[in-house]
């Protein structure tokens, strides 16, 4: 077997192309929390199951390990700015922000090409991360073309 470096693992796995999401939740203190994310996966149809994994080292791992729901929001491809806020350290990622309200009071963001809102129905390790299974509850899509990473860019569907 050859062997590989975490640097060489991670060029490998940037050959897959993934769509950009940010998740959003709120703690247990009821502060709303996002982070943008790459992991996003459909897992089933029936029931309709959804999974997204979260970094240990993550600094909202305690908030969305946590969490009993969630809300996955595909970005469009005009919309790399909203990936790199939620991406960026700051104090307070909704401030001057318009959200709208879901189920358990998620906050919601008002621009996606597909917001999907889940209540979590499992969590499995996963090495250095944590996998979070959600069932989907609420969708919502707007055909968009879609915001992609691609070896460490951002790309666009030509």
């Amino acid at each position: 077997m050859k062997e590989f470096n975490t640097r060489q693992f991670r060029d490998t796995l940037s050959a897959f192309a993934t769509g950009i999401a940010v998740v959003t939740a709120r703690d247990k203190f009821g502060k709303p929390v996002a982070m943008t994310v790459n992991s996003f996966s459909p897992v089933s149809l029936t029931p309709p199951l959804v999974l997204w994994s979260v970094d240990c080292g993550s600094d909202f791992f305690e908030e969305f390990s946590q969490a009993d729901y969630y809300a996955v929001h595909v970005l469009r491809q005009d919309q790399q700015d909203v990936s790199t806020h939620f991406s960026t350290e700051m104090e307070d990622r909704f401030a001057d922000m318009d959200t709208d309200k879901g189920v358990s009071n998620l906050p919601l963001l008002p621009n996606y090409c597909a917001r999907l809102q889940c209540k979590m129905e499992h969590r499995y390790e996963g090495g250095d991360h944590l996998i979070l299974v959600g069932r989907v509850l609420d969708i919502d899509h707007k055909p968009a073309d879609p915001l992609i990473f691609h070896a460490g860019k951002y790309r666009t569907l030509e």
